[in-house]
């Protein structure tokens, strides 16, 4: 067991500032005690900045397209490396202001079931509406080689064994030339497993992702609407896909991750249990 005492939360908004004020009241309100929250502005409009901002990302090419998720975390961390905060905590969760979670102290909990796992990289919630959920009735956790990537807790000695030794923005832990994320989740999970680390997802903290918002006010968000952006998504990636590893498909990264999963358990027969 190792304890993670001290976790970072950051909340990524882009012109909803109702809703990230709203997520941050959740987290302070239950897990104010373990858990520092910092909001980061990713090219925001002045009159829609979140109350609680902690840092603006207000550089041109940031107010016209935003950070999304990999840039914005990448810029979290830099951030907090910056100010000489990352060594203040365990742990560091990444969450899109449209996360819902369905349980009070979720960040306490998130924390704990990491301390209980020593192996862990990444940990997440799961969703009612995911497949995932169905193969978490019994045992409450599992070890996955593919997570959906709007809310994760990082384990810090993780993301020292995999960041940029020249980390910015762009690099620190995710490939923010992938600006979309098409395939992020995957590659970051087979860094996970690739140094033997684990990555899994827990139902004992219930989240959802309010989709609604993308639908219904992309113009306040200043994106796209969902469809063009699920078609930029795809089309974007799978090119940087083809580009850095040589895939055709999904379905070859998945199996490349798979088998730095099932290299694990061979290395780690201890957690076997937890596979698939």
């Amino acid at each position: 067991m190792t304890d993670i005492t001290k976790v970072a939360t950051i909340i990524l908004n882009r012109n909803l500032p109702h809703v990230t004020d709203k997520l941050y009241s959740y987290i302070k309100e239950y897990d104010s005690h373990i858990s520092d929250i910092f909001v980061i502005e990713s090219g925001s409009d002045s009159n829609n900045l979140s109350k609680n901002v902690t840092w603006h990302a207000d550089w041109d090419e940031v107010k016209l397209k935003g950070l999304r998720y990999s840039r914005g975390i990448n810029y979290g961390l830099s951030k907090l490396t910056e100010e000489s905060k990352f060594e203040n905590y365990d742990a560091f969760l990444f969450l899109t202001n449209d996360t819902e979670f369905e349980n009070s102290h979720s960040v306490t909990k998130l924390a704990e079931i990491m301390g209980k796992h020593p192996k862990l990289g990444i940990l997440s919630p799961c969703s009612k509406r995911w497949g995932e959920y169905l193969l978490l009735k019994e045992k409450k956790i599992k070890y996955f080689w593919y997570i959906h990537n709007n809310a994760y807790m990082f384990r810090k000695n993780f993301i020292l064994d995999v960041m940029h030794s020249k980390p910015n923005y762009m690099n620190y832990l995710f490939d923010g030339s992938n600006f979309r994320g098409y395939g992020s989740e995957m590659e970051i999970i087979a860094k996970c497993y690739s140094n033997d680390w684990a990555a899994a997802i827990t139902s004992e903290v219930l989240v959802n992702e309010n989709e609604t918002y993308l639908l219904k006010q992309s113009d306040l968000i200043k994106t796209d609407s969902y469809e063009e952006n699920m078609r930029l998504y795809l089309a974007e990636g799978k090119e940087w896909m083809k580009n850095k590893y040589g895939f055709d498909s999904k379905w070859s990264m998945q199996m490349y991750v798979k088998l730095f999963y099932d290299r694990f358990f061979e290395f780690y027969p201890e957690y076997i249990e937890y596979k698939i």
